[in-house]
C-alpha cells in the first residue's frame, strides 16, 4: 500500500510539472526567441520550479557555509541523485544561469525548449559536440552567466545512490576562465524522489542542500586537483549527513 501511494505521488508530480509548464509556455516561448530575454526566461523558470514542486509537497531548504554574492559569475557543481536537483538549482541561483546537460534533453517535452535556447546540450561521446558545448559555455561565462553542471554527468543506477566519479569539464572551465566553483551537497533528496521517481515512487518532504563556500580559482592551474578537492568536499559532507541521520 505504501509503495502504491508513492507511485501515485509520482504521477501527481509529473502532472504538476506538465500543467504548470504548459500554463507558462507562451511566456517561455516568447522569452526563448532572443538571448536578451533569457534572464526573464530563467526568472520564470525559477518560479515554475518552486511552484510545481510545492504543489505536491516538495520543498527546498538551503544552508550556506557563507553568504553568496550573486552579482558574480560561478560554476555550480552539485551531486546528482534526483530530478528534483534540477528544480532546486533553479531556485538556488539568484542570477542568470544555464545548465549543461545531455543532448537528449533537447528532445524532452518539458526540457526541449530550454536546451534549444538558454541551456547547453552536450553529447560526451562526440568530440565535436563536446567542443561546441564548451565553446558555448565559455561564451556564457564571458557574458556573466552562471553555469550549473552536475559533475557526475548522470544519475547512477545504484540505489541507495553513491557519489560517482566527476568529469573534468567544469573544473577545466573554472581554471581556464578563473571562475569560482560552488560545490553543492544534497544528502536526502533521493529519499523523496530518486532519479525520475518511476522505480521507487516519491513522497513529499523537505530536500536539504548545503551550499559550500565558493572556491577561488584565480591562482589554480591543475584541473585534476580541483576536481578531487570538490569531490572530497561533497563526499565529506554526504558522509557526515549520513552519519547524523543514522544516529537520529
Amino acid at each position: 500500500m505504501k509503495l502504491f501511494l508513492k507511485k501515485i505521488h509520482v504521477y501527481l508530480y509529473v502532472l504538476s510539472v506538465a500543467l504548470s509548464y504548459f500554463l507558462c509556455w507562451p511566456l517561455f516561448y516568447y522569452f526563448s526567441l532572443k538571448p536578451g530575454r533569457y534572464r526573464s526566461m530563467n526568472a520564470l523558470r525559477s518560479i515554475w520550479a518552486l511552484v510545481s514542486s510545492a504543489l505536491v509537497g516538495f520543498f527546498y531548504r538551503f544552508e550556506y557555509e557563507q553568504p553568496i554574492d550573486w552579482s558574480k559569475t560561478y560554476i555550480i557543481c552539485p551531486n546528482h541523485t534526483s530530478n528534483l536537483d534540477i528544480a532546486a538549482m533553479c531556485v538556488l541561483v539568484k542570477s542568470n544561469y544555464s545548465f549543461m546537460g545531455k543532448e537528449a534533453l533537447k528532445d524532452g517535452l518539458v526540457t526541449g525548449l530550454f536546451f534549444r535556447s538558454v541551456d547547453i546540450p552536450v553529447n560526451r561521446d562526440s568530440k565535436m559536440s563536446s567542443y561546441r558545448a564548451f565553446k558555448k559555455a565559455t561564451e556564457k561565462l564571458e557574458e556573466g552567466t552562471t553555469l550549473i553542471i552536475f559533475p557526475e554527468g548522470k544519475i547512477g543506477d545504484d540505489y541507495p545512490p553513491t557519489l560517482h566519479e566527476f568529469k573534468n569539464g567544469p573544473f577545466k572551465l573554472a581554471i581556464d576562465y578563473k571562475i569560482p566553483i560552488i560545490p553543492v551537497s544534497s544528502a536526502n533528496t533521493w529519499k523523496m524522489l530518486w532519479d525520475d521517481g518511476t522505480k521507487h515512487g516519491t513522497k513529499p518532504g523537505i530536500c536539504n542542500f548545503y551550499v559550500h563556500k565558493p572556491i577561488d580559482t584565480t591562482l589554480l592551474t591543475d584541473a585534476d586537483a580541483l576536481r578531487e578537492q570538490v569531490y572530497s568536499i561533497i563526499s565529506g559532507k554526504l558522509e557526515s549527513e549520513n552519519v547524523s541521520a543514522a544516529i537520529l
